[in-house]
């Protein structure tokens, strides 16, 4: 199976070059590797040019096609003909020398998988169950032999009756489900939604779907909407054997007003994209959770340094929950 990975990049030179780095010792090498970079300066493009890398394909796109939906629709269009699989990875991410290896295999062994995402093993905190503990399910949540200690969010959305009851990853009526990946057990487990920073399609997905222009711009959730979409022509998966590490460099990101409005009204968005009608109930225990997740934001006003920047993604999260009683935007199918 031909590969063509896809990596878009704005302004982090050198978390790049930690990426392309881990990329030169795979065992199996991307048939091409395309650089879509949206960058306002060429300090991208002249680190890149510092060494020469395999199959590299770089790309300085224009002001008009900056911004991760676009950009990856860019590359796509860039593909070779002979692709079979498109492959993204985030630009401040590492990927262990198996990496592509395992995601061929995933492919290969199940034609009814369309999308893969894979597990960063550097966020990963599922600890192996013991028998002799017992485990409060306020408090951890146990799934497969492993458990994870829960954090400040779930603990208050167990107690208030707000948890989803389905696994990492998979979406509930009310949108609000878990996050936590799954353990490295190199097990391969179905879900709905995959992570951007690490994901991959069946290169036919692309011939009747693309990321949606409603993300243009920094793209909050993009990966979930084209995930729900893709799941029209198969299965998506996690592969945890599909390991890699993820750094989440500063660097391109948009202020937090705008970026708590886009958490409130984007993740509004892929929910009803997943769940059109959703009973009066659902609808409750969205805005429920909105509401609490706000507030838990709001309190790293406490932490050292962090104050200014909670306090202005608790002002977007709130004013784009507000927006939503006047102004929904509509879902593009």
């Amino acid at each position: 199976m031909n590969l063509s990975l896809i990596i878009c990049t704005y302004m982090r030179p050198k978390p790049l070059t930690r990426l392309l780095e881990s990329i030169l010792i795979q065992g199996v090498y991307p048939n091409e590797i395309l650089i879509i970079d949206g960058s306002s300066d060429d300090k991208t493009q002249k680190i890149i040019q510092k060494k020469e890398y395999k199959n590299l394909k770089y790309f300085k796109v224009s002001k008009n096609d900056r911004g991760l939906t676009k950009q990856r629709n860019y590359g796509i269009k860039k593909c070779s003909k002979n692709t079979d699989i498109v492959s993204f990875l985030d630009d401040d991410t590492v990927l262990y020398p198996n990496y592509f290896q395992e995601l061929k295999n995933v492919f290969f062994q199940n034609k009814s998988i369309i999308g893969v995402g894979g597990v960063a093993v550097n966020e990963n905190r599922w600890k192996l169950k013991k028998s002799s503990q017992k485990y409060n399910s306020l408090f951890f949540y146990c799934f497969d032999n492993y458990v994870i200690k829960e954090g400040l969010r779930n603990i208050v959305r167990n107690i208030f009756g707000l948890q989803s009851n389905l696994p990492p990853n998979c979406m509930p009526s009310f949108s609000h489900g878990r996050t936590y990946s799954y353990p490295l057990n190199n097990k391969v487990y179905e879900v709905d939604l995959l992570v951007g920073m690490s994901f991959s399609f069946r290169k036919i997905v692309f011939d009747h779907i693309k990321f949606s222009r409603f993300f243009e711009g920094y793209g909050l959730y993009e990966d979930a909407d084209f995930s729900i979409r893709a799941q029209n022509f198969g299965k998506n998966v996690i592969a945890t054997s599909c390991k890699l590490n993820h750094y989440h460099d500063p660097s391109g990101r948009p202020n937090q007003f705008k970026y708590g409005k886009m958490v409130t009204i984007n993740g509004w968005y892929v929910w009803r994209l997943k769940y059109p009608n959703p009973s009066f109930k659902s609808k409750l225990k969205w805005h429920f959770n909105v509401l609490i997740l706000s507030c838990i934001r709001l309190t790293n006003v406490l932490k050292r340094n962090k104050g200014k920047q909670a306090i202005t993604e608790f002002l977007g999260r709130i004013f784009g929950w507000l927006t939503l009683f006047f102004k929904k935007p509509k879902v593009m199918l």
